[in-house]
């Protein structure tokens, strides 16, 4: 697949890093020639320098060839119309954009053939909201992922001693609760992945990934660790992008304030929010914090454009008493040295949209992929097709499926029906089937299960 990347910055260098190992041709575009002599030395790659939304600059990209365009410039205007100019002069068949502003959201219709024709918008602002609405939703879980439209969710939580199933075997867990249909799909143990079976011990510690309905969740993370009380005060440090969209979509369920340190855009956000309390001034300031009660705070979030700034108030909310601390951190190495016992949670808005964008990318019939633990694992929603006789998996129970070790089969969504893996359970035609893969070098091989009769790799 021809693939052109516009914006060579943290977001495309990191779909870049995604994308490069799978067999892509792949072109860079960007202003800075710096950037792409690293990216150039690090991958195997085409580049291009000139600015992204430019004719001739497309032009000389190969856009008359390529499969897809993906506009992940910092500047929304200039995504919008390299997508524009790449179908009508170039006629790329798929188009994808990154775009932040939320008031272009406002406007039903704004992204289509008619208008501006981009296939796919990306929102990392509206990604990360979501993505905090579902944290605030399961006090004590790291990730919760949506799969089959809701219908199932994958979690990510820690295993904490005084949870019932912390020091026994995974079997137990339907012993405790029989009517639950829950999977542990995976289990990282000192950053080491263990593929579990029944037998398998849970130690306190284990980052456990379970796939379950959403009424299931808290029964199963109640078997990890003990229930945590539902939060109810919110400080989100930064009142961007992601702040503002954050304090619209929580602001009537739970108690928010947001501390933003340039007065006028605090002013500005404080007239468009209606119940959350918007403070003026420095979120690593210890005396501020301490007068908004930060000890009685559930949950505080650094959310600002400065990875730095975001960890050291964060660092602070904890030590100041803060229950639980979170950090978006845009820069990878950050992400990797943030312990644990000093910030909770980081969050990736890079991770988040190379997620949203590899849905689009795989071979075969991919409804839903999530990047996780750095972009070293996946979790995957592929659609099965085919005839009995004539799929890889269609007509074919679980046992005789050639599927790579390392592949967990999660859950399988037929209908309005979750249907818990069994050795016996047999795939049909058009089943959603959840997988968790332990590493992002066995996708080659999933792709290629799931691919219909007479589907050709490109």
């Amino acid at each position: 697949m021809k693939i052109i990347i516009l914006g060579a910055g943290q977001v495309g260098s990191s779909v870049l890093g995604s994308l490069a190992s799978e067999a892509n041709d792949i072109v860079m575009v960007d202003s800075q020639p710096g950037l792409l002599k690293d990216l150039q030395d690090r991958f195997d790659i085409g580049t291009v320098q000139g600015n992204a939304a430019h004719p001739t600059v497309l032009q000389r990209a190969g856009a008359a060839e390529a499969d897809m365009l993906i506009a992940v410039t910092s500047d929304d205007e200039t995504n919008m119309l390299a997508c524009s100019i790449a179908d009508v002069l170039f006629k790329v068949p798929r188009k994808i954009a990154r775009v932040r502003a939320l008031e272009y959201f406002t406007y039903p219709g704004m992204f289509s053939p008619e208008a501006i024709p981009i296939d796919v918008v990306i929102s990392p602002e509206r990604i990360i909201t979501q993505f905090i609405e579902r944290l605030l939703e399961y006090p004590g879980a790291s990730q919760v992922l949506d799969f089959a439209e809701g219908k199932v969710r994958l979690v990510s939580v820690s295993a904490r001693e005084g949870g019932p199933l912390v020091g026994h075997e995974i079997r137990e867990l339907h012993q405790h609760m029989p009517n639950v249909h829950a999977r542990i799909t995976a289990i990282f143990r000192k950053g080491k992945a263990i593929v579990p079976n029944g037998r398998t011990i849970i130690e306190d510690g284990d980052e456990v990934f379970f796939l379950a309905s959403a009424e299931e969740i808290k029964d199963v993370m109640g078997e990890l660790r003990k229930t945590e009380k539902p939060y109810k005060r919110l400080i989100f440090a930064g009142g961007g992008h992601i702040g503002k969209r954050v304090a619209l979509a929580l602001e009537s369920r739970y108690q928010v304030k947001v501390i933003e340190k340039d007065r006028k855009r605090a002013k500005k956000i404080a007239s468009e929010l209606a119940n959350t309390v918007v403070l003026a001034g420095d979120a690593s300031d210890k005396e501020l914090l301490l007068n908004e009660n930060i000890e009685n705070t559930d949950v505080f979030c650094a959310i600002t454009n400065d990875d730095e700034a975001n960890i050291l108030s964060a660092m602070l909310a904890k030590r100041l008493g803060a229950r639980r601390v979170i950090s978006l951190i845009n820069k990878s190495a950050y992400a990797d040295i943030v312990d644990n016992a000093q910030v909770d949670l980081v969050i990736s808005p890079h991770q988040a949209t190379i997620g949203a964008l590899l849905r689009y990318v795989r071979r075969g019939d991919i409804v839903q992929v999530y990047s996780l633990r750095h972009g070293a694992s996946e979790a995957i929603e592929a659609v099965a097709h085919g005839r009995p006789g004539f799929s890889k998996v269609v007509g074919l129970p679980l046992g005789k499926i050639k599927i790579p070790p390392g592949v967990v089969m999660g859950a399988l969504v037929r209908g309005e029906e979750v249907i818990q893996f069994h050795h016996d359970t047999v795939i049909e035609e058009g089943d959603h089937v959840i997988m968790f893969l332990i590493d992002k070098k066995l996708i080659p091989a999933v792709e290629q299960i799931f691919q219909g009769e007479g589907e050709d790799r490109p």
